[in-house]
């Protein structure tokens, strides 16, 4: 809740992996508020004092996951406005602003996002997407200790950095800051 809230502020791309660990969390105690309660949230709270806010955040979730059905799979709308929202901003830097920067990034990235791609069921994906993914099949990975290949680390390192530039631009968007959104 008021972490979703900071990442949301701070770094766009940080926030969606949060989001899709909590779907993923909800997803994992069956939707069962009770449980997430006191299994998960609880033992998570350094002060009571904010366990009704999170329960009342945690319910909320549960019942937009229902609503809209990704109760075994997918993403809350919301969430995918956003990642429509920095799609559209990648292909804007790529061939309206032309930013030579993230050019460059993208270019060191791409190899490793179309390996990704090959290698996972998101052939129909746009490469945000497959980096928002890929990052969060690095973070399942550190949460299961399993080993991560230098190899690998170094693609998904391509894409971390490709994805803070695009978060940085995407906020610099959204506040009227960025050189480009000033024309």
């Amino acid at each position: 809740m008021l972490i979703s809230s900071q990442k949301k502020e701070e770094n766009v791309a940080e926030y969606l992996l949060y989001m899709y660990q909590v779907e993923d969390v909800i997803r994992a105690y069956q939707f069962d508020l009770e449980r997430i309660t006191t299994e998960f949230i609880r033992p998570q709270l350094p002060d009571a004092s904010f366990l009704e806010q999170y329960r009342q955040w945690y319910g909320d979730l549960i019942n937009e996951m229902q609503s809209e059905r990704i109760t075994e799979t997918g993403h809350l709308m919301r969430l995918q406005e956003v990642v429509v929202e920095l799609s559209y901003l990648h292909n804007s830097l790529l061939n309206i602003v032309n930013d030579e920067k993230y050019k460059m990034l993208y270019e060191a990235a791409t190899e490793h996002i179309e390996a990704f791609r090959e290698h996972s069921n998101l052939k129909d994906r746009n490469h945000v997407e497959i980096c928002l993914h890929a990052l969060y099949m690095k973070l399942l990975l550190r949460l299961q200790k399993k080993e991560i290949s230098q190899e690998t680390e170094d693609s998904f390192d391509a894409m971390r950095i490709l994805l803070a530039y695009l978060s940085r631009a995407y906020h610099q968007m959204k506040t009227g800051d960025g050189q480009y959104w000033n024309n």
